[in-house]
């Protein structure tokens, strides 16, 4: 959706939060939880033709932060509960 695209329903008509104030601090309420005392701020991208919404973490180095904090998603485990 960054390029403008919806890609469930083809739709141009694509919003940004890029530049929203406040997105971020304890009251934040376009953040997630990284650990304990961090929070990473979200980039929200909206089609207002079917309604779906992409996040993406804006500070970079957040992911280093979430890469060590976080579990990795096992894919084998994924693919099992898949088929099951």
């Amino acid at each position: 959706m960054k390029q403008g695209k919806c890609p469930k329903c083809g739709s141009k008509d694509i919003y940004s939060g890029e530049d929203i104030a406040f997105k971020s601090g304890p009251f934040g309420s376009n953040s997630i939880p990284v650990g304990l005392t961090s929070i990473a701020s979200l980039d929200n991208y909206v089609c207002t033709a079917c309604g779906l919404v992409e996040s993406y973490i804006s500070e970079k180095t957040k992911l280093k932060e979430i890469a060590k904090r976080w579990d990795r998603v096992n894919l084998d485990r994924v693919n099992d509960d898949e088929n099951k």
